[in-house]
């Protein structure tokens, strides 16, 4: 612990990204509460791929063995095309890739990952509190407040808002925009092995890329499990209807597909599907001691699988400049404001080019033109052979303080944010 003046943080919002800026915040001394509105602590979902601008951060806090135990580093990423079975890129993730990057690249079950965030902040002095719906949130004379539905108050020197997509802090504070709906659902299931349908290519991440829907496999919790993520563009999630019962859909947006994918449908629960939303960018995240971090800030859709990899990398920031301006020797807790205003700068032109790739990305997996679907294949075996560091760098590779450098130590190249 830091032996600086004490100083207090609200973290809103115990999902990944809350818990990861609890825990570092608490480390570096801060006395924090974390306010969940659910009446426990749950993480839904399946699996979760965490790339090396997460694990390298994992492994800074002494949780990557843990992470690795209860999940998988897998030897491959590959993407082949859903229509024909053909491979279009077969990307090996351990050797150069590993030791270009820093850190492995890994799966688990995000139940998994939100429990070890959990339980480490939990043990390390975090606060916890259940069944606070927070309704309001201000800045006050040298600090800031959060009211809750039921009328209790929680005060501190700063609020970190990681309240998700749905976010009631951004919507009060920041923009009164609404999440996008992006007319493509997730259907996903994560069952035993030895029952799963085309449970191959147990050392790789494998996708599968068809017309306006991809398939997604891969091994969880040391292989005993098989995860499996159907997503296709929905009429009925198109037209308003978020619920939709049966699977008729579903297995009607695979008919183009080869009887391995179709196969492994079998291995997804149609009861629960996920309609897909992102937002578009913002410029602001921050007023006075409140700030947003992770889904508050800059949802995005799955295409990248960055969500929480990108809330991994703000706490990241958060830790780095906390512990300079705040929590450090000779910090001060007036100066969060100056936190949360760099915090914005360095993060905000990295997640919306994440932001926006992601969509760029969803558009080029879906294609349904033969001819579209031939020059994307063909710019997949491209990379295939001559390398994907053009296309990585700017998304694995670490990054100091300022946060413009590649994985190479080339200056990244500096993109506008598309936001309002």
């Amino acid at each position: 612990m830091s032996a600086s003046a004490p100083t207090s943080v609200i973290v809103i919002g115990g999902g990944i990204g809350g818990f990861a800026s609890a825990l570092v915040l608490r480390r570096l001394g801060a006395d924090v509460q974390l306010l969940e509105q659910a009446p426990e602590f749950a993480e839904a979902g399946a699996g979760l791929q965490m790339s090396p601008n997460a694990t390298r951060l994992l492994e800074r806090w002494g949780l990557l063995d843990q992470a690795i135990a209860s999940g998988v580093a897998p030897g491959r990423v590959v993407f082949r095309d859903a229509t024909t079975g053909e491979d279009l890129l077969d990307q090996d993730v351990n050797g150069e890739f590993r030791e270009r990057y820093g850190a492995p690249y890994i799966v688990a079950h995000r139940a998994d990952l939100h429990r070890l965030l959990w339980k480490t902040a939990e043990a390390e002095g975090v606060r916890l509190f259940n069944d606070v719906r927070i309704e309001s949130v201000d800045n006050t004379p040298g600090g800031a407040r959060a009211v809750a539905a039921d009328g209790r108050e929680f005060t501190a020197d700063a609020i970190v808002a990681a309240d998700g997509i749905k976010s009631s802090v951004r919507k009060q504070l920041f923009s009164d925009d609404e999440p996008v709906a992006s007319e493509y659902v997730a259907y996903r299931g994560a069952i035993p092995t030895e029952r799963a349908s085309h449970s191959k290519d147990m050392d790789a991440v494998v996708v599968w890329l068809g017309p306006e829907c991809h398939l997604v496999q891969y091994p969880l919790r040391g292989g005993e499990l098989f995860n499996t993520v159907a997503v296709y563009r929905s009429e009925s999630f198109a037209a308003g209807q978020l619920t939709y019962t049966g699977d008729d859909e579903l297995r009607a947006a695979y008919t183009e597909c080869v009887p391995k994918v179709r196969d492994a449908l079998d291995n997804v629960d149609d009861a629960m599907r996920w309609p897909m939303f992102d937002r578009v960018p913002i410029s602001r995240w921050h007023e006075g001691r409140i700030c947003l971090v992770g889904d508050a800030a800059h949802p995005m859709l799955q295409y990248l699988a960055q969500g929480a990899c990108q809330a991994l990398e703000d706490a990241g920031t958060l830790e780095h400049l906390a512990g300079e301006l705040v929590l450090g020797a000779g910090g001060d807790p007036s100066r969060w404001p100056e936190v949360f205003e760099r915090f914005t700068e360095l993060r905000r032109e990295k997640t919306a080019k994440v932001q926006n790739t992601a969509r760029t990305w969803g558009e080029a997996w879906h294609l349904t033109g033969p001819v579209e679907r031939t020059v994307r294949n063909m710019l997949f075996r491209s990379a295939d052979r001559h390398g994907i560091w053009e296309y990585t760098d700017w998304l694995y590779g670490e990054q100091p303080a300022d946060g413009r450098v590649s994985a190479d130590g080339q200056a990244a190249e500096a993109f506008p944010a598309t936001a309002p």
